[in-house]
């Protein structure tokens, strides 16, 4: 009982309970949204060429648009921006909705409302890294940071289900309304916070050009953190775009199709669930050198596929890849936020997620006829052992040295905060 107090102590502070609560709640709708949409431009005849249009309508945004919203957390302020991503998400899901009762011929209309709802994420990412430094004090991050990775996956693997029923029963276009009002739910809780009032100079304020100059001084200035960065670019282009391209490929060869390939996917969220559990109230002594020391586990599905292992055993690796995925994604953005300064949070956070998923649709788009010509094991047993040689050459290029250096102006105090 002591221990899981300890745990969960972050929670006894009223700003992070609020905000958790009404970031899980939009967490969960938006699980369900993306199940509801893929749903509703099949309906509509839209087929996967539809589906593939919508759905890149969504992500090009926030590629596009990530920067900007990092710059825009720093210049405005985190809070502002999400209360007005939270808005336009709102509004863009009911409109969704609107349109699955009222129209038939829908796909251009859905693919620019999901512009609507990228540009909306792009702005809220590096945000939600610039907030959390208000909201806990700094030795409580690790332990709100593991807490949104929780809620992230334990809402991946139960979202999808819920709307994969409520879809059948009731239509796609309920459960975007149910999408809808999540959204408004966390842009309630984010309202009724109490933040540490900011003094900002606006008398002399640089051009946004100059800002993104600095925000990628402070991010290219550390080694730890482009390095880390480019490992994890490397990862998405290498291991996780074919096996997420190539894991059913292989799961309806042998592993019982679609059925098979669901169990591995919830094992992966599922020990990002346990990862998560496990590291709360725990913080390495070495975070840094932890952190990129897992990334070896994301080799394990990849080479569990590559290998021909049946599906327990895959399944197996890939609640190791799921945990893996929740610790070092933790343990970086919680040194992220306790060695940058608070006033370029969301910039540096802008670069680093950029960075790291920047060739992720190239992977997803080589991956297959790349196997179609060297065959998928070859491709999968490349990325396994690519992850594993990247590990030790990121461990040996930064992992000997923890960075150094005071944490950010700007991080929540025990005090009572003024609202800001």
């Amino acid at each position: 009982m002591v221990l899981t107090s300890r745990r969960l102590a972050v929670l006894r502070g009223r700003e992070f309970r609020l905000f958790f609560i009404g970031f899980a709640v939009s967490l969960f709708g938006s699980s369900m949204a993306s199940v509801a949409v893929a749903f509703a431009v099949l309906d509509s005849g839209g087929g996967g060429s539809g589906l593939g249009v919508v759905m890149t309508a969504r992500i090009l945004p926030i590629v596009l648009l990530l920067v900007l919203g990092g710059a825009a957390a720093d210049r405005l302020g985190p809070r502002p921006v999400m209360l007005g991503s939270d808005g336009l998400r709102c509004a863009t899901q009911a409109a969704m909705a609107v349109l699955m009762f009222t129209a038939h011929d829908r796909i251009w209309a859905m693919a620019a409302l999901m512009v609507l709802w990228g540009l909306a994420e792009a702005v809220f990412m590096p945000s939600l890294d610039a907030l959390l430094p208000r909201l806990v004090p700094a030795g409580q991050l690790g332990d709100a940071n593991a807490l949104l990775g929780i809620a992230r996956n334990g809402t991946a693997v139960a979202g999808p289900a819920l709307a994969g029923g409520l879809t059948a029963v009731a239509g796609p276009g309920w459960v975007l309304l149910v999408d809808a009002a999540t959204y408004a739910v966390g842009g309630v809780a984010l309202a009724l916070l109490r933040l540490p009032a900011v003094a900002r100079d606006t008398s002399d304020q640089p051009s946004l050009l100059a800002e993104l100059r600095d925000g990628w001084a402070e991010f290219s200035s550390r080694r730890w953190q482009w390095v880390s960065t480019l490992q994890a670019c490397l990862f998405n282009l290498l291991v996780w775009a074919p096996f997420l391209i190539l894991g059913p490929v292989v799961a309806e060869q042998r592993l019982g199709g679609a059925g098979g390939w669901g169990v591995v996917m919830g094992a992966y969220g599922a020990g990002a669930v346990l990862g998560g559990l496990l590291l709360l109230g725990r913080e390495p002594a070495r975070p840094l050198r932890t952190a990129i020391a897992v990334t070896a586990g994301w080799a394990l599905p990849s080479g569990a596929l590559a290998l021909g292992w049946p599906l327990p055993l895959v399944a197996v690796a890939a609640v190791g890849a799921g945990i893996t995925s929740i610790v070092c994604g933790t343990l970086f953005v919680t040194l992220t936020q306790r060695h940058v300064p608070a006033e370029a949070l969301g910039r540096v956070s802008a670069y680093g997620t950029l960075g790291a998923f920047a060739f992720g649709p190239v992977g997803l788009a080589l991956a297959g006829p790349i196997a179609d010509r060297v065959g998928t094991a070859s491709v999968l047993g490349f990325g396994a052992a690519w992850q594993l040689v990247s590990c030790t050459l990121t461990l040996l290029v930064v992992g000997r040295r923890e960075p150094a250096g005071p944490a950010p102006a700007g991080v929540a105090e025990t005090s009572a905060p003024a609202r800001a």
